[in-house]
């Protein structure tokens, strides 16, 4: 029986919906987070930063990894972490294209 609290969950899940978005969508605060994106040029890494998906699976990695003691949970929790905030994306990216109609 996995035990992670709910709101601990839901501000997790914003906060890794929020950084991913930052680092794989955003110029942020003075570009500084594009020229961060452009560091690393079309390698791993950069193409990482280009992917929300892929990116939110490594963002969400130390957040499941406060909020359970046990592996096996936290491996859940790691995946359901990067799946809610994949699908916040979608809903923000719909949202998005619908406003720019």
């Amino acid at each position: 029986m996995m035990n992670v609290d709910g709101i601990a969950f839901i501000l997790c899940t914003l906060a890794v919906w929020r950084l991913t978005h930052l680092f794989s969508q955003e110029d942020g605060p003075f570009d500084l987070v594009l020229k961060f994106r452009k560091l690393f040029g079309h390698g791993f890494f950069g193409n990482l930063l280009d992917c929300f998906y892929c990116l939110s699976l490594w963002i969400a990695m130390p957040f499941a990894w406060w909020l359970c003691g046990e592996w096996i949970s936290g491996l859940i929790t790691w995946l359901a972490l990067s799946g809610a905030a994949s699908l916040l994306f979608k809903i923000s990216e719909k949202n998005q294209k619908q406003e720019k109609i």
